[in-house]
């Protein structure tokens, strides 16, 4: 412990974000373990996966950025969460008017969720950033080491909300794990950041946040939700309520 303590604070921001991306390459690395998925279980796996991305956009998002939003949180979180939702709406027409992914819903599917969790882990990563540069002593490390902690708990499901329903649409067991994988590394690039911009990124983090947060919905609303229950609504409801419950049960243990 002594030898971490020791490293500067951007260091230390990279250890611990590289620990989170790693948890998030595990998740993901589960679609090697998974046999073929068949509609009934796809259904399921979408379902779950909207869950635990509403879920992780309420407790990991909206909470932290309205706890430290300051006077006019109300604004900010409503600014960034509507800005966030616009970008998956003209992501969504870009793509239609480019043809990209033409005929292939599935494909195009993945490639939107994946841009939403990728952006829902950027603050993330600006938060252990920022957390490690603020340090102030004994117990302000502890305190960062466990909101990496959490987060990369978190991203354990998280891996897998992009690789299995990436895997159930047709994509090769690589090719899934890969996607899932690389969703997360964007936390290191983001702790560095974080790290060294620590004024600049803490008061911009709230606006982040919630801006992740309404990107992640709109992926849920257009995505997510409206395939999973094209397998039958009972199976789609359990798996939306199996994730949100999941989620918040990490959230809140090791928020």
């Amino acid at each position: 412990m002594d030898w971490f303590v020791g490293l500067q604070s951007w260091q230390q921001a990279a250890l611990a974000c590289t620990f989170t991306w790693a948890m998030t390459a595990a998740g993901a690395a589960l679609v090697f373990v998974c046999k073929k998925v068949n509609g009934s279980a796809f259904g399921f796996m979408m379902s779950a996966a909207a869950g635990i991305m509403m879920a992780s956009s309420f407790f990991s998002l909206l909470l932290p950025a309205l706890e430290s939003g300051g006077e006019y949180s109300y604004i900010v979180l409503t600014g960034g969460f509507i800005a966030g939702g616009l970008l998956i709406v003209l992501t969504d027409i870009a793509v239609e008017k480019l043809n990209l992914f033409s005929g292939d819903k599935s494909a195009r599917s993945g490639a939107v969720t994946c841009v939403a969790v990728t952006i829902h882990n950027i603050p993330e990563g600006m938060a252990v950033g920022v957390a490690f540069a603020a340090l102030t002593g004994g117990n302000a490390i502890i305190s960062a080491l466990m909101l990496a902690i959490g987060i990369g708990i978190q991203n354990f499901p998280e891996g897998m909300c992009v690789a299995f329903p990436l895997r159930a649409n047709g994509f090769s067991r690589f090719n899934s794990f890969f996607i899932g994988q690389l969703s997360g590394a964007v936390e290191i690039v983001a702790g560095l950041v974080g790290a060294l911009a620590v004024s600049f990124i803490s008061q911009a983090l709230p606006f982040a946040l919630a801006f992740s947060a309404g990107a992640m919905l709109a992926v849920v609303s257009s995505e997510l939700i409206p395939q999973s229950f094209e397998g039958g609504k009972i199976k789609a409801t359990l798996g939306t309520v199996a994730g949100f419950a999941l989620m918040m049960i990490l959230d809140i243990a090791f928020g």
